[in-house]
């Protein structure tokens, strides 16, 4: 495993831990730190962070906390607080 790879896991556990302590804006500086070491390094996000995170406001989303997570016709979709909705399929 790169060292990029293994640094945006552990931002990603610091987002978390981060938005479960209620600090906010300490998530979102870890999030956006993850983001520009992908693109600099040019790897993908792994999928638990692409879909724990918003893409509007960079807040790390835990559902009943920080975003709202509703289930439609084949498709999940989560609403953050700032607004943004993000919609999955499922099966």
């Amino acid at each position: 495993m790169s060292i990029a790879r293994e640094r945006i896991d552990r931002l990603t556990v610091l987002a978390q831990e981060a938005v479960r302590a209620d600090n906010p804006e300490r998530a979102r500086q870890y999030v956006r730190r993850a983001r520009r070491i992908s693109e600099r390094n040019r790897l993908p996000l792994p999928r638990e962070f692409v879909r724990f995170t918003c893409d509007r406001c960079d807040l790390y989303l835990i559902p009943g906390k920080t975003a709202r997570v509703r289930l439609q016709d084949g498709h999940v979709v989560v609403t953050c607080d700032c607004g943004e909705h993000a919609r999955y399929p499922y099966e």
